[in-house]
């Protein structure tokens, strides 16, 4: 039984996981777009992987946090790993989505200016979108934070926590009441299955439905 984290170690680590993400972005902006623009895209796909790599050991140094990424894998997981990438993309993307753009227009606005900049390098955008993301993301929201926080709070308060948390890492309220749900169903998976790799492929198989029916399009479009 691994060993529970309270809510503030639990808030730490999602804030050092941002701080990450606003270091890697400033690089991006302020950096590789300024002195190598040709190169930004890749330069940007490298500075997420080595803060990716440098989180978790960092996240294994301080916590001793290890996942275990052969536990609960069997087809019947992996099947329901399958459905609940596609149930995710009919409930919000073609369900729920469409309802909060409609009541936050300014944010869809900023959702949409995203989308654009992420159809200008499809592969790299879809690499960071469909593989590096959800692996960080389940790595830290389902493995450490959901799975520390039942040990210590039991699994309905950390479902809560751990949903709301992921949630605040989305930056719009179109992605982060999305978010919200997103966190809720994938950690229902976790708790059902205990196969971080689960969570891992119904995150990924979510993001390439939505990535492959908006930015894909888009792209298409402007070429």
């Amino acid at each position: 039984m691994r060993n529970g984290i309270t809510i503030i170690a639990g808030l730490f680590w999602v804030l050092t996981w941002f701080g990450f993400m606003l270091l890697y972005t400033f690089l991006d902006v302020a950096v590789w777009r300024k002195l190598t623009p040709a190169s930004a895209k890749y330069l940007n796909l490298v500075s997420i992987v080595v803060c990716m790599a440098a989180f978790l050991h960092l996240l294994r140094a301080k916590t001793g946090f290890e996942p275990h990424f052969s536990q609960g894998i069997s087809f019947q997981n992996l099947l329901l790993a399958a459905g609940c990438a596609l149930a995710l993309y009919l409930l919000l993307d073609r369900g729920i989505d469409p309802l909060f753009e409609k009541i936050f227009p300014a944010s869809e606005d900023t959702y949409q200016e995203t989308l654009q900049t992420l159809s200008k390098a499809p592969i790299v955008s879809l690499l960071h979108v469909c593989l590096l993301a959800p692996v960080i993301e389940e790595l830290l929201m389902r493995g450490f934070l959901l799975g520390g926080l039942s040990a210590t709070y039991g699994t309905g308060i950390a479902l809560a926590l751990s949903s709301f948390l992921f949630a605040l890492l989305h930056f719009n309220m179109v992605q982060t009441l999305s978010a919200l749900i997103c966190s809720a169903v994938l950690g229902m998976l976790y708790l059902h299955t205990g196969s971080i790799v689960c969570c891992i492929a119904a995150h990924m198989g979510y993001n390439l439905i939505s990535y492959l029916t908006t930015i894909l399009p888009l792209f298409h479009a402007g070429s």
